[in-house]
């Protein structure tokens, strides 16, 4: 037997049962959590310097870890794809959502452009705040700031008509 099916078989039999509760803890299937595990050992030890490898349970948790972001990295494309794939049934009147996009659209054209930049970079983008300060050019601070005014005014524009009612009515 080779050395690196030696380590790879001490692997298992010791510490098998710890790295398929690792991988569980990560996506919380028992049988997704078995798959990570396998397709980890696979990845590890079909590697060609796969003897060169000191501490291979590490090296197994890394791969386990780096396989469970890729599946869900995928698993948001699919979800972000998969309503262009289908068609419904039938179609909903879309002018609902039209007077609501026409609404935003005219709120955020509302905001000073620094704000407008700001919101649209975080919501719309999903970039963290230091990425947008580096593309604006301005401070942490300065975008949090922006974000923070940016909100309160849509909120002020884009009010829902039954809760100012609400409010009058108190």
């Amino acid at each position: 037997m080779a050395g690196w099916e030696r380590v790879l078989t001490d692997l298992v039999s010791t510490r098998g049962a710890a790295l398929k509760r690792y991988a569980f803890l990560l996506c919380g299937n028992d049988s997704d959590a078995e798959d990570l595990v396998q397709d980890a050992l696979v990845r590890v030890f079909t590697r060609q310097r796969r003897d060169e490898i000191g501490n291979p349970e590490q090296y197994v948790r890394k791969a386990v870890l780096n396989l469970y972001l890729d599946r869900v990295r995928r698993r948001g494309v699919w979800r972000r794809v998969l309503p262009f794939a289908l068609t419904p049934d039938r179609i909903d009147d879309a002018s609902d959502a039209a007077d609501a996009r026409h609404d935003l659209r005219a709120a955020l054209l509302a905001l000073t452009p620094q704000q407008r930049a700001c919101v649209v970079l975080y919501y719309h983008v999903d970039l963290p705040i230091p990425e947008i300060a580096a593309q604006l050019g301005c401070g942490a601070g300065t975008v949090k700031r922006h974000l923070y005014d940016g909100r309160h005014r849509l909120a002020g524009l884009l009010h829902d008509d039954t809760r100012e009612d609400d409010r009058a009515v108190r």
